[in-house]
């Protein structure tokens, strides 16, 4: 019995689900609400309804994880054979009959939970999503680049879906006040998505390295992957390409909204956090996807673009720390 709960945690990926949870939690509790707080605003979505939404947020991922390990056991046989769950301590037919079950659940209480926010439309969110990672496992990852892209917008989708749902919840109790001083909660989406962006971009830096790493495996199962189709040295200026704008990215974030923090002075916090955790591990992912040249050197680099995605959302601690240090 134990054996069979180590699998079925192996495939949902009970670590990267709990990264998923600990994503919208921080979003809401450490970035929306400390911000809303500083305004005199509250959150509006309440608080069995917002874990009603990462609990349809897990459903699904996890109902994507099943579906993709499903389709991709021959090819994770010959990539990471150490890794494959379905067909050996799961049947088949328990996999597929699984996904189904945690993508019904999700989709459903995905639309509940639109409903009862009185935004009905959100619910197509849930459905979009859970077909997006059907086709990605049966089509897209096969094919040259968009299996990258849809699973990096995926990732993204993860932080902004917590701002979807509070926002028009928001204007509907705040309306008048924010029209009366015409301004609205923009802000708030833009450093959610702010996240998301940074989300999006290192998701597929790490999509590039896995399939650098997976290159020999990806060949063998006919895959167009970036690696196959443009080579792996290009694949590696494209990652690296990425990491520099991700630099860049953060350099103009820093330097046009960041500088002068919730103070009014320059926010040394900001400052050393995103030298220290971020500019220097990423300089180092440059530094070891340009000499990286076999598969245990590429699953390092793997390692550390997962680490840097992780030191990105824990920027979101510090922002509330700020935040309320500066009420």
């Amino acid at each position: 019995m134990n054996l069979k709960i180590t699998a079925f945690l192996r495939l949902i990926r009970y670590k990267n689900l709990l990264v998923v949870a600990l994503t919208q939690y921080l979003m809401r509790y450490a970035i929306i609400s400390p911000i809303l707080g500083i305004n005199g605003f509250e959150l509006q979505l309440g608080e069995f309804h917002f874990f009603l939404l990462v609990i349809a947020t897990l459903l699904i991922t996890a109902a994507g994880y099943v579906i993709n390990d499903y389709f991709d056991t021959r090819t994770d046989m010959l990539n990471r054979p150490e890794k494959v769950v379905i067909g050996l301590q799961i049947p088949r037919r328990t996999a597929i009959v699984l996904h189904w079950i945690l993508n019904f659940a999700g989709v459903l209480t995905g639309i509940y939970l639109a409903i009862h926010t009185g935004i009905p439309i959100l619910g197509l969110a849930f459905v979009v999503v859970a077909g997006l990672l059907w086709f990605y496992s049966t089509t897209y990852n096969r094919q040259f680049l968009t299996g990258n892209l849809v699973i990096s917008f995926l990732t993204a989708m993860v932080p902004v879906m917590v701002v979807l749902f509070e926002i028009p919840m928001l204007n509907r109790e705040y309306g008048d006040i924010m029209k009366m001083y015409q301004t609205s909660f923009n802000y708030i989406f833009a450093w959610v998505g702010s996240f998301g962006y940074f989300a999006f971009l290192t998701n597929l830096i790490r999509e590039l390295v896995k399939d650098m790493e997976d290159y020999e495996g990806d060949i063998e199962q006919g895959r167009r992957s970036v690696p196959i189709v443009l080579g792996i040295s290009y694949t590696k200026m494209i990652a690296c390409g990425l990491i520099i704008v991700t630099v860049l990215s953060l350099a103009y974030l820093y330097r046009t909204y960041l500088m002068t923090g919730f103070y009014g002075e320059i926010d040394y916090l900001s400052l050393v956090y995103f030298i220290v955790f971020l500019l220097f591990p990423m300089t180092l992912l440059f530094y070891r996807i340009i000499k990286a040249g076999t598969r245990v050197e590429y699953r390092f680099a793997n390692r550390l673009a997962k680490l840097i995605m992780l030191l990105g959302l824990m920027y979101a601690p510090l922002v509330r720390y700020i935040i309320i240090s500066s009420m």
